[in-house]
Protein backbone atom coordinates (compact mmCIF):
# COMPACT_ATOMS: atom_id res chain seq x y z
CA UNK A 1 0.00 0.00 0.00
CA UNK A 2 1.53 3.24 -1.15
CA UNK A 3 1.90 5.86 1.93
CA UNK A 4 0.89 9.52 1.70
CA UNK A 5 3.89 11.77 1.38
CA UNK A 6 4.57 13.83 4.27
CA UNK A 7 4.57 17.99 3.76
CA UNK A 8 7.98 17.66 4.09
CA UNK A 9 9.21 15.37 2.25
CA UNK A 10 7.25 16.86 -0.99
CA UNK A 11 9.29 18.71 -3.68
CA UNK A 12 9.45 22.54 -3.88
CA UNK A 13 6.87 22.33 -6.41
CA UNK A 14 4.40 20.20 -4.48
CA UNK A 15 5.07 22.29 -1.40
CA UNK A 16 3.87 25.33 -2.89
CA UNK A 17 0.89 23.93 -4.20
CA UNK A 18 -0.03 22.19 -1.24
CA UNK A 19 0.35 25.53 0.98
CA UNK A 20 -1.19 27.49 -2.12
CA UNK A 21 -4.85 25.26 -1.81
CA UNK A 22 -4.93 25.44 1.91
CA UNK A 23 -4.89 28.67 1.55
CA UNK A 24 -6.59 29.11 -1.35
CA UNK A 25 -9.27 26.77 1.42
CA UNK A 26 -8.77 28.24 4.12
CA UNK A 27 -9.71 32.08 2.46
CA UNK A 28 -12.96 30.23 0.80
CA UNK A 29 -14.05 29.16 4.50
CA UNK A 30 -13.94 32.08 6.19
CA UNK A 31 -15.63 34.16 3.26
CA UNK A 32 -18.63 31.68 3.92
CA UNK A 33 -18.02 31.51 7.86
CA UNK A 34 -18.35 35.40 8.28
CA UNK A 35 -21.42 36.35 6.77
CA UNK A 36 -22.82 33.05 8.94
CA UNK A 37 -22.00 34.48 12.13
CA UNK A 38 -22.54 38.02 11.49
CA UNK A 39 -26.61 36.42 10.44
CA UNK A 40 -26.57 34.60 13.79
CA UNK A 41 -25.14 37.40 16.11
CA UNK A 42 -27.15 39.98 13.85
CA UNK A 43 -30.27 38.32 15.05
CA UNK A 44 -30.20 38.57 18.73
CA UNK A 45 -29.51 42.44 18.56
CA UNK A 46 -31.20 44.11 19.87
CA UNK A 47 -32.39 46.81 16.90
CA UNK A 48 -31.85 50.24 17.80
CA UNK A 49 -28.19 48.88 18.40
CA UNK A 50 -27.93 47.17 15.34
CA UNK A 51 -29.05 50.46 12.98
CA UNK A 52 -26.64 52.60 15.16
CA UNK A 53 -23.33 50.49 16.12
CA UNK A 54 -23.97 47.03 13.90
CA UNK A 55 -23.06 44.08 16.08
CA UNK A 56 -21.52 44.00 19.24
CA UNK A 57 -20.82 40.85 21.66
CA UNK A 58 -22.14 42.69 24.70
CA UNK A 59 -24.65 40.27 26.12
CA UNK A 60 -26.72 43.10 27.85
CA UNK A 61 -27.77 43.97 24.41
CA UNK A 62 -28.91 41.05 22.91
CA UNK A 63 -32.29 40.20 22.48
CA UNK A 64 -34.58 37.43 21.35
CA UNK A 65 -37.66 39.66 20.33
CA UNK A 66 -36.94 38.83 16.20
CA UNK A 67 -37.60 34.66 17.31
CA UNK A 68 -40.45 35.64 19.20
CA UNK A 69 -42.15 37.77 17.03
CA UNK A 70 -41.15 35.05 13.74
CA UNK A 71 -42.31 31.78 15.91
CA UNK A 72 -45.62 33.53 17.37
CA UNK A 73 -46.72 34.59 13.43
CA UNK A 74 -48.75 31.88 11.83
CA UNK A 75 -48.63 32.30 8.24
CA UNK A 76 -44.30 31.42 9.39
CA UNK A 77 -45.49 28.00 10.23
CA UNK A 78 -48.43 27.63 7.58
CA UNK A 79 -45.33 28.57 4.70
CA UNK A 80 -42.96 25.83 7.29
CA UNK A 81 -45.57 23.15 7.36
CA UNK A 82 -45.90 23.75 3.37
CA UNK A 83 -42.41 23.66 2.81
CA UNK A 84 -41.61 20.80 4.33
CA UNK A 85 -44.62 18.89 2.42
CA UNK A 86 -43.75 20.19 -0.98
CA UNK A 87 -39.81 19.34 -0.36
CA UNK A 88 -40.72 16.10 0.80
CA UNK A 89 -43.36 14.95 -1.66
CA UNK A 90 -40.94 16.62 -4.39
CA UNK A 91 -37.89 14.53 -3.57
CA UNK A 92 -39.66 10.80 -3.27
CA UNK A 93 -41.67 11.65 -6.38
CA UNK A 94 -38.31 12.99 -8.12
CA UNK A 95 -36.03 10.31 -6.95
CA UNK A 96 -37.86 7.81 -7.71
CA UNK A 97 -38.57 9.20 -11.47
CA UNK A 98 -34.75 9.37 -11.79
CA UNK A 99 -33.82 6.13 -10.82
CA UNK A 100 -36.57 4.06 -12.66
CA UNK A 101 -35.63 6.10 -15.43
CA UNK A 102 -31.76 5.62 -15.38
CA UNK A 103 -32.15 1.83 -15.15
CA UNK A 104 -33.40 1.13 -18.69
CA UNK A 105 -30.86 3.83 -19.66
CA UNK A 106 -27.88 1.30 -17.94
CA UNK A 107 -28.77 -1.65 -19.69
CA UNK A 108 -26.42 -2.15 -23.01
CA UNK A 109 -29.45 -4.35 -24.46
CA UNK A 110 -32.15 -1.67 -23.92
CA UNK A 111 -33.13 -1.02 -27.80
CA UNK A 112 -33.56 2.96 -28.36
CA UNK A 113 -31.48 3.81 -25.93
CA UNK A 114 -29.03 5.74 -28.04
CA UNK A 115 -31.93 7.83 -29.20
CA UNK A 116 -34.03 7.88 -26.01
CA UNK A 117 -30.29 9.65 -24.57
CA UNK A 118 -29.93 12.41 -27.16
CA UNK A 119 -33.92 13.32 -26.72
CA UNK A 120 -33.23 13.80 -22.58
CA UNK A 121 -30.18 15.37 -23.43
CA UNK A 122 -31.86 17.62 -25.73
CA UNK A 123 -34.47 18.82 -23.04
CA UNK A 124 -31.63 20.13 -21.25
CA UNK A 125 -30.65 23.06 -23.46
CA UNK A 126 -34.24 23.45 -24.88
CA UNK A 127 -37.14 24.33 -23.11
CA UNK A 128 -41.04 25.49 -24.17
CA UNK A 129 -40.46 28.54 -21.73
CA UNK A 130 -42.52 30.12 -18.87
CA UNK A 131 -45.51 30.88 -21.33
CA UNK A 132 -46.04 27.36 -22.45
CA UNK A 133 -45.57 26.01 -19.31
CA UNK A 134 -47.92 28.01 -17.45
CA UNK A 135 -50.74 27.06 -20.35
CA UNK A 136 -50.14 23.47 -20.06
CA UNK A 137 -50.81 23.59 -16.31
CA UNK A 138 -53.40 25.31 -16.29
CA UNK A 139 -54.89 23.03 -19.10
CA UNK A 140 -54.17 20.31 -16.95
CA UNK A 141 -56.21 21.93 -13.85
CA UNK A 142 -52.98 21.74 -11.34
CA UNK A 143 -52.68 25.57 -10.95
CA UNK A 144 -53.12 26.66 -7.14
CA UNK A 145 -52.54 22.84 -6.53
CA UNK A 146 -49.47 21.10 -4.55
CA UNK A 147 -48.57 19.47 -8.07
CA UNK A 148 -48.44 22.42 -9.99
CA UNK A 149 -45.05 23.46 -8.63
CA UNK A 150 -43.72 19.51 -8.27
CA UNK A 151 -44.78 17.47 -11.61
CA UNK A 152 -43.01 20.15 -13.63
CA UNK A 153 -39.22 19.73 -12.63
CA UNK A 154 -39.65 15.98 -10.94
CA UNK A 155 -37.45 14.75 -13.67
CA UNK A 156 -33.60 15.55 -13.90
CA UNK A 157 -31.72 14.64 -16.82
CA UNK A 158 -28.47 15.30 -14.84
CA UNK A 159 -29.41 13.52 -12.31
CA UNK A 160 -30.30 10.20 -14.33
CA UNK A 161 -27.25 10.79 -16.23
CA UNK A 162 -25.67 10.59 -12.43
CA UNK A 163 -27.70 7.22 -11.31
CA UNK A 164 -27.31 5.76 -15.00
CA UNK A 165 -23.29 6.17 -14.36
CA UNK A 166 -23.63 4.58 -11.10
CA UNK A 167 -25.53 1.42 -12.26
CA UNK A 168 -22.86 1.22 -14.71
CA UNK A 169 -20.24 0.38 -12.18
CA UNK A 170 -22.23 -2.06 -10.37
CA UNK A 171 -20.77 -5.87 -11.53
CA UNK A 172 -22.81 -7.38 -13.76
CA UNK A 173 -22.20 -10.58 -11.67
CA UNK A 174 -25.13 -9.09 -9.46
CA UNK A 175 -27.64 -9.71 -12.07
CA UNK A 176 -26.33 -12.56 -13.34
CA UNK A 177 -26.67 -14.49 -10.13
CA UNK A 178 -29.59 -12.53 -9.26
CA UNK A 179 -31.23 -14.50 -12.40
CA UNK A 180 -30.19 -17.22 -11.45
CA UNK A 181 -31.88 -17.78 -8.43
CA UNK A 182 -34.78 -16.91 -10.41
CA UNK A 183 -35.40 -12.95 -9.54
CA UNK A 184 -37.60 -10.96 -12.29
CA UNK A 185 -36.57 -7.60 -13.51
CA UNK A 186 -38.88 -5.99 -10.26
CA UNK A 187 -36.89 -7.62 -7.70
CA UNK A 188 -34.16 -7.33 -8.91
CA UNK A 189 -34.10 -3.24 -9.43
CA UNK A 190 -36.13 -2.77 -6.07
CA UNK A 191 -34.63 -5.59 -3.58
CA UNK A 192 -31.13 -6.25 -4.80
CA UNK A 193 -30.10 -2.97 -6.84
CA UNK A 194 -31.65 -0.09 -4.90
CA UNK A 195 -29.57 -1.26 -1.66
CA UNK A 196 -26.59 -1.15 -2.99
CA UNK A 197 -27.45 2.49 -4.45
CA UNK A 198 -27.66 3.67 -1.31
CA UNK A 199 -25.02 6.64 -1.75
CA UNK A 200 -26.29 7.92 -5.00
CA UNK A 201 -29.57 7.62 -3.57
CA UNK A 202 -28.82 9.84 -0.68
CA UNK A 203 -26.70 12.51 -2.97
CA UNK A 204 -29.93 12.98 -5.02
CA UNK A 205 -32.35 12.84 -2.03
CA UNK A 206 -30.28 15.96 -0.43
CA UNK A 207 -30.03 17.42 -3.97
CA UNK A 208 -33.61 17.51 -4.83
CA UNK A 209 -34.30 18.75 -1.04
CA UNK A 210 -32.77 21.98 -1.32
CA UNK A 211 -33.52 22.61 -4.61
CA UNK A 212 -37.47 22.64 -3.69
CA UNK A 213 -36.74 24.28 -0.33
CA UNK A 214 -35.37 26.96 -1.81
CA UNK A 215 -37.61 27.56 -4.80
CA UNK A 216 -40.04 29.84 -4.53
CA UNK A 217 -40.74 31.19 -8.49
CA UNK A 218 -42.93 28.36 -9.32
CA UNK A 219 -45.28 28.79 -6.30
CA UNK A 220 -45.30 32.34 -6.79
CA UNK A 221 -46.62 31.67 -10.40
CA UNK A 222 -49.08 28.95 -9.97
CA UNK A 223 -50.21 29.67 -6.22
CA UNK A 224 -52.55 32.16 -5.41
CA UNK A 225 -54.05 30.81 -2.15
CA UNK A 226 -51.88 32.12 1.01
CA UNK A 227 -52.71 29.31 2.76
CA UNK A 228 -50.72 26.49 -0.09
CA UNK A 229 -47.59 29.13 -0.38
CA UNK A 230 -44.32 27.72 0.84
CA UNK A 231 -41.94 29.59 3.80
CA UNK A 232 -40.01 30.96 0.69
CA UNK A 233 -42.58 33.28 -0.58
CA UNK A 234 -42.99 34.51 3.03
CA UNK A 235 -39.26 35.25 3.18
CA UNK A 236 -39.80 36.55 -0.33
CA UNK A 237 -41.33 39.36 0.80
CA UNK A 238 -39.39 39.87 4.15
CA UNK A 239 -36.20 40.05 2.73
CA UNK A 240 -36.56 41.56 -0.90
CA UNK A 241 -39.93 43.00 -0.79
CA UNK A 242 -39.28 44.32 2.88
CA UNK A 243 -43.07 43.64 3.90
CA UNK A 244 -42.49 41.59 7.44
CA UNK A 245 -46.16 39.73 7.84
CA UNK A 246 -48.63 41.86 9.82
CA UNK A 247 -48.72 39.79 12.93
CA UNK A 248 -44.93 40.48 13.16
CA UNK A 249 -45.08 44.29 13.90
CA UNK A 250 -48.82 45.19 14.67
CA UNK A 251 -48.13 46.53 18.58
CA UNK A 252 -45.52 49.26 16.54
CA UNK A 253 -46.76 52.42 15.72
CA UNK A 254 -43.45 54.23 15.04
CA UNK A 255 -42.21 54.05 11.30
CA UNK A 256 -38.72 53.97 12.51
CA UNK A 257 -39.04 51.11 15.34
CA UNK A 258 -41.15 48.88 12.39
CA UNK A 259 -38.16 49.67 10.21
CA UNK A 260 -36.11 48.82 12.85
CA UNK A 261 -37.61 45.42 13.89
CA UNK A 262 -38.00 44.44 9.91
CA UNK A 263 -34.25 44.48 9.96
CA UNK A 264 -34.18 42.40 12.89
CA UNK A 265 -36.71 39.77 11.44
CA UNK A 266 -34.83 39.39 8.09
CA UNK A 267 -31.50 37.82 9.99
CA UNK A 268 -34.17 35.81 12.54
CA UNK A 269 -36.40 34.25 9.10
CA UNK A 270 -32.89 33.34 7.75
CA UNK A 271 -32.11 31.35 10.48
CA UNK A 272 -35.35 29.32 11.12
CA UNK A 273 -35.39 28.69 7.54
CA UNK A 274 -32.02 27.09 6.64
CA UNK A 275 -32.32 24.93 10.11
CA UNK A 276 -34.28 21.43 8.14
CA UNK A 277 -30.86 21.91 5.78
CA UNK A 278 -28.56 22.05 8.38
CA UNK A 279 -30.07 19.06 10.52
CA UNK A 280 -30.56 17.05 7.33
CA UNK A 281 -26.98 17.17 5.85
CA UNK A 282 -25.15 15.17 8.95
CA UNK A 283 -27.48 12.16 8.08
CA UNK A 284 -26.54 11.71 4.57
CA UNK A 285 -22.42 13.00 4.88
CA UNK A 286 -21.06 9.55 5.27
CA UNK A 287 -22.79 8.86 1.71
CA UNK A 288 -22.13 11.89 -0.27
CA UNK A 289 -18.59 11.35 -0.85
CA UNK A 290 -19.44 8.30 -2.46
CA UNK A 291 -22.14 9.28 -4.33
CA UNK A 292 -20.77 12.60 -5.94
CA UNK A 293 -18.16 10.41 -7.17
CA UNK A 294 -20.19 8.51 -8.79
CA UNK A 295 -18.96 7.72 -12.43
CA UNK A 296 -15.34 9.37 -11.98
CA UNK A 297 -13.66 6.28 -11.95
CA UNK A 298 -14.37 3.57 -14.57
CA UNK A 299 -13.14 -0.21 -13.35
Amino acid sequence: MKRKKSFLSQSTSDKVFTLGGNIFLGLFVFSIIIPIIYIIVASFIDPVTLQNSGISFDFSKWTATAYERVISNKQIWVGFYNAIVYSVVFTVVSVMITLLAAYPMSRPDFRGRKLINIIFVITMFFGGGLIPTYLVISDLGLLNSMWAIILPGAFSVWNMIIARTYYQNIPAELREAAEVDGANEITYFFKILLPVCKPVIAVLVLWQFVVMWNSYFDAMVYLSDEAKQPLQLVLRAILIQNQPQSGMIADIQSTAARAQIGELLKYATIIISSLPLIAMYPFFQKYFDAGIMAGSVKG
